[in-house]
């Protein structure tokens, strides 16, 4: 159901996740609609700067000598995707770091898995997590859950997400929604207006699994998150 919300100023940072050159470049990886997902991310990332939200970025950067077990590898040896000596694993520079803001790796999905950066966001006062990224069902289905359970609200923002087909980041979201405890799910123009202090009608959980979507309706009901 949609219900208001408001986020209090000085606790909520911004998340981008693995906003990489490899899937717009490489025809292996590419994010359907990447440039609409980057031009609402720039506008994510404009609002934040203005309204001195902090923001984290993450690049997913894979070491074979320490990938996990059964990880993908190319015929050389080399990582399947995100290998660390691929050029295309730089941030596309239009959603690229700006001066003082944290760029961080994992080779991971998510993003909290391992590491201080949840701890440090904590003991910095941030109980809201504004995310966007990609992709849908992996790097960022592994965050938001990683960020619950590690007692953050979030608000998962879904035309700055993306995945390799529209089918798979709308049932991605929709899976998220109706899990998503504690959270909400809105879209960048909203995101933005909560960021600046507005309240604004957003998705938000109540009860066990509220979308039941089929192939025929999955569509309808992710545009009326």
């Amino acid at each position: 159901m949609k219900a208001p919300i408001s986020i209090k100023r000085g606790t909520v940072a911004a998340v981008f996740i693995d906003l990489q050159e490899e899937h717009r470049q490489d025809r292996r990886y590419l994010v359907e609609g990447y440039g609409e997902v980057l031009a609402n991310v720039q506008r994510l990332q404009a609002a934040a700067r203005r309204n001195f939200v902090p923001l984290y970025h993450w690049a997913y950067i894979v070491d074979t000598a320490k990938a996990r077990p059964f990880h993908p590898l190319d015929a050389d040896g080399k990582s399947a995707f995100s290998d660390k000596s691929d050029p295309l694993t730089e941030i596309c520079h239009e959603v690229a770091p700006a001066n003082g803001e944290a760029l961080l790796i994992k080779a991971e999905a998510s993003a909290f898995r391992s590491g201080p950066a949840a701890r440090d966001l904590k003991s910095s006062g941030i109980e809201w997590l504004i995310v966007a990224g990609v992709w849908t069902e992996a790097c960022i289905d592994a965050t938001v859950k990683d960020a619950v359970a590690s007692g953050f609200r979030v608000l998962l923002v879904k035309d700055a997400c993306g995945s390799g087909s529209a089918a798979m980041h709308q049932t991605a979201i929709l899976n998220l929604a109706n899990r998503l405890y504690g959270g909400a799910v809105t879209n960048t123009i909203d995101a933005c207006r909560l960021m600046a202090g507005d309240t604004v009608d957003a998705w938000q959980v109540e009860g066990s699994v509220p979308l039941r979507f089929t192939f025929e309706n999955a569509g309808r009901l992710y545009d009326e998150l």
